[in-house]
């Protein structure tokens, strides 16, 4: 036999098995939508006691993603979509903004693989008002768009949430596939289009990081480019096996990134050049910020596809101006010095020291990278990561995924860091094709405990979960408490899929603190640090960062595990992003605060 022939033959006889398990429909996907094929039920001894409960059905959200697929393969098709967790009408809950796809290469929408219904039209973004909790405790969610001021219709990437313009409401800012957009939110579910022009990058970004960049007290922003592509310059690639297939991202040149700097009121400069960031060029995907160093000054993470990761600090001698430490921190290439195709970033402390941790999913074939933060040297001084992703237990599940979306998150409770990853790949799958699948891309999702030791973070891979249960082509992974019982629970975003909401289960009836931490002016205080002691002693540090994941912004209220009931109020410390330091004393457990700067007893720094 022909080695082409016989891999094709291999290819049918794994197709036929994988189509003996797929026994079970999507409940959740409108009839005669694009998702309408099964996915097969990859996780069917599910357990007794789930982490997380697909609620989908039962909160009427109905957001169901279109790429415009046509079997031309092109690249932007698969890449979407992302979207946010913000109070959009100021009422104290979550709401939820999904960012939609739209026509490609002129191919009209009812003319694409699999159009989209009614129910799906027409196609723009989507906001929806989180309308309360019904009897049995399922939050319920209203689309809100046709009367919220919101027509966003560009071929959507992902969203960041902030107070721009700092009046103490959330405003939205729309990555896509071609130009991007400002919405200004009124803080009553509304919003109008920013007549802004520099914000307007009409690259193809996917990650967007509000930041206060020069501390001067408003929120700038970083966007995250990817590469320079349209359908009329699209390129065709193979296979193999000589089979059309999806291209890769170093078939196209890069696209620099771009820091807009913030005049206080929602309009921007964009000074990329002037700080240095325009002499270097990455395929970006992921991106997030923190100050690793203890100096005061955030750094911006760039998590590159396929080319090396950035990590950009302002310069000691001159701090205007960034210089790029990716490779002297250990952060641009894995351990064995290869760089990688990098997805999404999530960002937090898994080991419990104080530091912050990155952990980085990739293709499948290489894998998800865990970054440790080592001690930091002094002042001003950080000891660098190290690739820990084989001790953590985080490397050899990857292998064969391909990661999007991740975030920590401690969806237990007990004060150390879960991760969970949801992927889907970027090439067709054969077998999943050879079985008749129009979108051959899917795989389940993750979950990984934390099983801290001796100040270690080792991870086990939960396998008889519903959120690894059913195999799509997952992107965003959005994380917050959607039913305000302390514990976060996730919305999945789906490529040509379902929005899917996974209720927390593993957090029920435990001991809890959450704080909301605001400036002076209402507005969310990024990058603020919340820190906390425990009933048992053990200290725990929180650090407000919307900006982590794949083209998604995250929850900002930060919660704390208690481990046990306190029989006393709690004490919080903020360290505020402008280096002062608050008190907050006698915080009563098990709901949320809102810690505005100003207002905490003044404490000196350590």
């Amino acid at each position: 036999m022909h080695p082409a022939s016989f891999r094709n033959a291999a290819a049918l006889i794994a197709s036929l098995g994988a189509l003996t398990a797929c026994d079970a429909s999507d409940p959740t996907t409108p009839s005669g939508g694009i998702a309408d094929t099964p996915r097969p039920q990859v996780g069917q001894n599910v357990g007794a006691d789930p982490l997380f409960e697909d609620v989908t059905s039962g909160t009427t959200l109905d957001f169901v993603h279109f790429n415009g697929m046509a079997g031309r393969f092109y690249y932007s098709e698969m890449m979407g979509s992302g979207g946010a967790l913000l109070d959009a009408d100021g009422d104290g809950d979550l709401d939820l903004f999904l960012v939609q796809g739209n026509e490609l290469g002129g191919v009209p929408s009812a003319e694409s693989s699999v159009p989209p219904n009614d129910a799906m039209l027409p196609l723009r973004d989507q906001l929806y008002l989180h309308t309360g909790l019904d009897e049995d405790g399922l939050p319920q969610f209203r689309d809100q768009t046709s009367i919220s001021g919101l027509d966003s219709r560009g071929y959507g990437m992902g969203a960041a949430a902030a107070d721009f313009n700092g009046d103490g409401h959330e405003d939205l800012y729309v990555t896509n596939a071609g130009p991007n957009e400002l919405w200004l939110g009124r803080g009553d579910g509304s919003f109008e289009r920013a007549l802004e022009e520099a914000s307007r990058i009409a690259a193809w970004s996917v990650a967007a990081v509000p930041l206060d960049a020069d501390r001067d007290g408003d929120v700038d922003l970083f966007v995250a480019n990817y590469v320079e592509y349209s359908t009329a310059v699209d390129k065709s690639c193979s296979d193999s096996l000589g089979q059309r297939n999806y291209c890769g991202p170093l078939s196209y040149p890069p696209v620099r990134d771009v820091l807009l700097r913030n005049r206080g009121d929602a309009t921007f400069e964009d000074v990329s050049l002037s700080v240095g960031l325009g002499a270097a060029y990455g395929r970006a995907l992921g991106a997030t910020a923190a100050d690793f160093d203890g100096d005061g000054r955030l750094e911006i993470f760039v998590a590159n596809d396929g080319d090396e990761n950035q990590l950009w600090r302002l310069r000691q001698d001159d701090g205007s101006a960034y210089e790029d430490v990716a490779l002297l921190w250990g952060v641009a290439v894995n351990a064995t010095g290869h760089a990688e195709a990098s997805m999404g970033v999530a960002l937090g402390d898994v080991d419990g020291d104080g530091d912050r941790d990155l952990f980085v999913s990739h293709l499948d074939r290489e894998t998800n990278t865990l970054y440790a933060a080592r001690s930091a040297l002094g002042h001003g001084r950080h000891g660098g990561f190290d690739d820990r992703s084989n001790e953590s237990g985080l490397g050899a599940p990857s292998f064969d995924r391909t990661g999007f979306g991740t975030v920590f998150v401690d969806w237990d409770l007990d004060g150390d860091l879960d991760l969970p990853v949801a992927n889907g790949a970027v090439k067709i799958i054969p077998e999943q094709s050879l079985a008749g699948d129009h979108h051959a891309l899917h795989q389940p999702n993750q979950l990984f405990r934390n099983l801290l030791e001796s100040g270690q973070a080792r991870f086990e891979e939960v396998t008889n979960d519903p959120f690894g249960a059913i195999s799509e082509v997952s992107r965003a992974i959005l994380a917050g408490d959607l039913d305000e019982d302390g514990d976060a629970d996730l919305v999945v975003t789906n490529n040509a899929g379902p929005a899917r909401i996974f209720l927390n289960r593993a957090g029920d009836g435990r001991p809890w603190i959450g704080v909301s931490l605001r400036n002076e002016s209402g507005g969310v205080a990024h990058h603020a640090v919340a820190e906390l002691t425990r009933p048992d002693g053990q200290k725990m540090s929180r650090q407000v960062v919307v900006a982590t994941g794949y083209a998604a912004s995250q929850d900002p209220r930060l919660r704390f595990g208690l481990g046990s009931t306190a029989d006393r109020g709690l004490d919080v410390t903020v360290r505020w992003l402008d280096g002062s330091v608050e008190r907050f004393p006698g915080l009563s457990p098990g709901k949320y605060h809102e810690l505005r700067q100003g207002r905490g007893a003044p404490r000196k720094q350590e």
